[in-house]
């Protein structure tokens, strides 16, 4: 079970520490909705929380076939509802690069996780999530 440890900090910023790790990340409130816009907004790590589970779920897939992904780069965007004030749509953008020989079996596994990751699942089904997966490969050495 992971836990969490959130202090409020003030003027709608917070510090959040993981305790296993002791790892620290702040948030902060948007500027559109009266914050700094200084760190991640809590809507803004439940964004990126999409992109990093599948990324993540990925890579623990490529390691029970063994096979090797060199790189993954990924960005996203998170589209907001004024009303009610909630996140609306995720856009996860993720480049793959395999190895020249990556096999059609091993592209159609990465596929299907885009949609199976645990964040995926989680999400209310009124936020729609846009995953475009993009493979490229490396030069054979």
């Amino acid at each position: 079970m992971a836990k969490f440890t959130t202090t409020y900090l003030g003027e709608l910023r917070c510090s959040n520490i993981h305790e296993q790790s002791g790892t620290e990340v702040f948030t902060d409130a948007p500027i559109d909705n009266q914050g700094k816009g200084s760190a991640f907004s809590p809507t803004d790590l439940c964004a990126l929380s999409l992109t990093t589970c599948i990324i993540t779920t990925m890579g623990i897939y490529a390691q029970l076939k063994e096979f090797d992904i060199p790189e993954v780069k990924a960005t996203t965007e998170k589209i907001m509802n004024a009303d009610p004030r909630r996140i609306a749509k995720i856009i996860s953008n993720i480049e793959v690069t395999l190895r020249p020989d990556a096999t059609e079996r091993q592209k159609e596994g990465l596929m299907r996780i885009t949609h199976k990751c645990p964040v995926s699942k989680s999400l209310h089904p009124d936020i729609e999530q846009e995953v475009n997966l993009t493979f490229v490969y490396t030069k054979l050495d």
